[in-house]
């Protein structure tokens, strides 16, 4: 019960830190676009280094295709770093894209967007974080927003294509 509890407090201090983080954002640029851009590009710093801590910890191993990459994130990362469980739909018919569809988003509690920041993708730190990760085991992809609860959407969808796979360059020699 005290693990359940202390797990509370810190989503909580987590939301309301992000929010104090966006609030200072968008003082500092002028307009949504680049908010979006500076947001992705901190998620994806942080999913450089996440991804370590994420296979230390659950001690996954290498996925085989794009389906098993989606449920390891669904139903592993999700729940080990925001405690929820997204699930993964939407497959495009070759299989190289898919949307996780979040039933509730712990970054946005205690959260309403004013009316002059209609393009701010307030959680947009999430796509960095994936790509950002995703890109340290070889998968280069593409994320973004689709749908969000602060839009005024049912549901919080992320949209994630594969891109590529990305090739390890060795150095001369080192084969």
């Amino acid at each position: 019960m005290l693990y359940y509890v202390s797990l509370c407090q810190n989503s909580e201090l987590f939301t309301l830190t992000y929010g104090a983080l966006v609030t200072q954002l968008c003082k500092d640029y002028e307009n949504d676009e680049e908010v979006n851009k500076q947001l992705d590009k901190m998620g994806y710093n942080i999913g450089v280094r996440l991804i370590e801590d994420f296979l230390a910890r659950s001690s996954v191993g290498r996925c085989h295709d794009f389906r098993e990459t989606a449920d390891v994130i669904a139903k592993v990362a999700f729940k080990m770093y925001l405690g929820i469980t997204p699930s993964v739909t939407n497959w495009s018919p070759a299989g190289d894209e898919f949307s996780l569809i979040l039933e509730s988003n712990p970054l946005v509690d205690f959260v309403e967007l004013p009316d002059n920041h209609n393009a701010l993708v307030y959680s947009n730190l999430l796509c960095g974080v994936l790509r950002g990760a995703l890109e340290m085991v070889q998968m280069s992809v593409d994320v973004r927003f689709a749908q969000d609860t602060l839009r005024g959407d049912n549901v919080t969808e992320i949209r994630m294509k594969f891109i590529k796979r990305i090739e390890e360059n060795l150095p001369a020699g080192d084969d």
